[in-house]
């Protein structure tokens, strides 16, 4: 009598079956990998970014805008670090090189949509490995049943006998290749559902914190030139 346990299925599995196992296996341990990775640079922005907020905000107030460049180079790891830093050097650069065609607020507002749209590819980064693995394993547990079936069909014909004995094998391996398929597509969706929101929080954040930095652009934009014009008219 066959007993159904894993090591008696993988043993009378054939060789198709097994590569698509194989196949099955090297999905989850490419989802597991990604997940951990996500996890873990998450974590390591959400902590940089609180310090990095708590040294910046007393620096903002006071419009100390070389102060936060230094601060935001202490945290590289930090999305709104980096996104800060490059809008202010850009800031500061059109600021230097004078009167252009392109105001030097607006040119800092593209900055800030440029490095938020890379910033935001390098969160997803590994995340269409999660997406392929949930569209794709499925099918290839199918694959796996179809090549079960196959083989219990090849068994009836070579015994020439239709009974549960004759094609239980073949059963088997159909069954467990498509549970493994499904066991991996259904953690590899709900993982890659839970980093996108995370992720869309984090370019939430960093779209509202690029706003704030260019609305108080604006203000000291305007304010140094209204003094600007003030000392021309005095002169």
């Amino acid at each position: 009598m066959m007993q159904f346990d894993l090591a008696h299925i993988w043993a009378s599995m054939g060789l198709l079956s097994k590569l698509v196992a194989f196949a099955l296996v090297l999905m989850g341990l490419a989802s597991i990998a990604v997940v951990v990775e996500r996890m873990i640079a998450l974590r390591r922005l959400g902590l940089e970014t609180r310090r990095f907020a708590k040294e910046a905000r007393p620096l903002m107030e006071v419009w100390d805008t070389g102060a936060i460049v230094d601060v935001a180079e202490r945290y590289r790891l930090s999305a709104l670090a980096r996104l800060m830093a490059a809008t202010i050097r850009r800031y500061e650069r059109a600021c230097d090189e004078g009167d252009g065609g392109v105001p030097a607020v607006e040119l800092a507002r593209r900055e800030a949509g440029r490095r938020r749209e890379a910033i935001g590819a390098d969160l997803r980064r590994g995340m269409n490995v999660l997406a392929s693995v949930g569209s794709v394993a499925p099918f290839v547990g199918l694959l796996g049943t179809v090549i079960g079936i196959i083989t219990a069909f090849q068994t009836i014909a070579s015994s020439g006998s239709g009974g549960l004995g004759a094609v239980s094998a073949g059963i088997s391996e159909a069954l467990i290749v498509t549970a493994l398929g499904l066991g991996v597509a259904i953690p590899a969706v709900l993982f890659f559902n839970y980093l996108s929101a995370r992720v869309s929080a984090v370019e939430l954040a960093l779209e509202r914190s690029a706003g704030e930095l260019i609305d108080e652009m604006e203000n000291e934009h305007g304010r140094h030139s209204g003094e600007h014009e003030i000392a021309k008219a005095a002169a």
